[in-house]
């Protein structure tokens, strides 16, 4: 008979979606995944509405009229090398990733590995790039690698980042003498936190400080989880590979600001190279200390700022390169990973994998 449940037999839709059928397994995990995804979405759509308003305060800053003229104006076919730049930027930065993961021990596949990486680009819409912790989840979905293990690979990640930049500014910040404050503090609170992680007599005793505080004390393993791999990642040698690679992968997106530069206008000199890189390094560490959704605002108008300061550009021409080195890598880096977000989304968030 249908719908009597006789063993051997498939229950009926009506059984099925019968108030009285029993609960689904995953419905559970679901649910608990479901504040997660709506998080996720409005983040993403509140760094998409904060980034329209940007290129409107631009626009209007640099009058539309000539903004359209220098943008006419602009190389088109030096785009593809700008892409190219950005992808190698990426390459380079999933190399350390993956360098990462092999240090903590870290059981995935290459796919997995890559379409979780590229799925972080969408976090940079987040304030201080914190949202780029949904790698850290994302992994507990299709690996037995804890949040608590893999989080400060997200950590060390952007710590090795910040030092690359603050490097890649360094000439220029040696030749022209701006922003030498703030690029100096980020350079020694990064240099602290690394201290303070390897000398593990120190780093041990604020940790046990830590744990016996209130409420502390509960996540006392999930502690000792985050200071184990985070020792792990910051000891000389895996700092210096990810300082090379860091360096290299940042570095190819000042030579593609360099690019975008000469491609509406400006003479390709050995001097515009070490303005570029100072410009674009700059833009970036100011925009990640303001913990603006991907600097948005900030970083934008840094680079049109420090531009018109530094090489002498109209308005226009000063937002024109700015506009156009942050669609080719924050936006299409934002689209490539929303792009894998969806290509992925049943493998990341309806329940194929381990649970969180």
């Amino acid at each position: 008979m249908v719908g009597s449940g006789t063993a051997g037999e498939r229950p009926s839709p009506t059984m099925r979606n019968s108030p009285l059928a029993p609960p689904s397994p995953n419905r559970g995990a679901q649910a608990e995944r479901r504040p997660i995804i709506r998080r996720l979405r409005s983040q993403i759509v509140l760094g998409l509405l904060l980034g329209f308003t940007v290129i409107i305060l631009l626009v209007a800053f640099a009058d539309a009229a000539r903004l359209r003229e220098n943008l006419a104006r602009f190389r088109w076919d030096y785009l593809p090398l700008v892409i190219g730049l950005t992808l190698l930027n990426y390459a380079l930065r999933f190399a350390k990733w993956e360098f990462y993961l092999r240090q903590i021990g870290a059981k995935v596949n290459r796919k997995d590995s890559a379409a979780i990486f590229a799925s972080g680009f969408t976090m940079v819409l987040t304030p201080a790039k914190v949202g780029e912790f949904l790698k850290s989840y994302l992994l507990t979905q299709v690996s037995d690698t804890p949040m608590s293990q893999s989080a400060p690979v997200i950590v060390a990640e952007r710590l090795t980042d910040g030092m690359a930049m603050v490097l890649l500014a360094t000439a220029g910040l040696i030749v022209y003498r701006l922003g030498r404050e703030v690029i100096s503090i980020v350079a020694l609170l990064l240099l602290a936190l690394v201290i303070i992680i390897e000398y593990r007599p120190l780093a041990l005793r604020l940790l046990r400080w830590g744990q016996r505080l209130p409420f502390v004390s509960l996540l006392a393993r999930e502690l000792d989880n985050l200071y184990e791999s985070a020792y792990t990642l910051l000891t000389p040698r895996n700092l210096l590979w990810a300082m090379i690679l860091s360096v290299l992968s940042w570095g190819s997106e000042c030579v593609a600001f360099y690019l975008v530069l000469a491609g509406l206008g400006f003479p390709g000199t050995p001097s515009l190279l070490l303005q570029a890189s100072f410009i674009f390094a700059s833009s970036a560490i100011l925009g990640a200390v303001s913990f603006v959704p991907g600097g948005l605002g900030v970083a934008d108008a840094s680079l049109a700022g420090l531009t018109l300061i530094l090489t002498g550009a109209s308005r226009s021409l000063s937002v024109a390169a700015s506009l156009l080195i942050r669609l080719s890598t924050l936006w299409f880096g934002a689209t490539l990973g929303l792009l894998a977000l969806f290509l992925f989304r049943r493998r990341f968030f309806e329940g194929l994998g381990h649970e969180s």
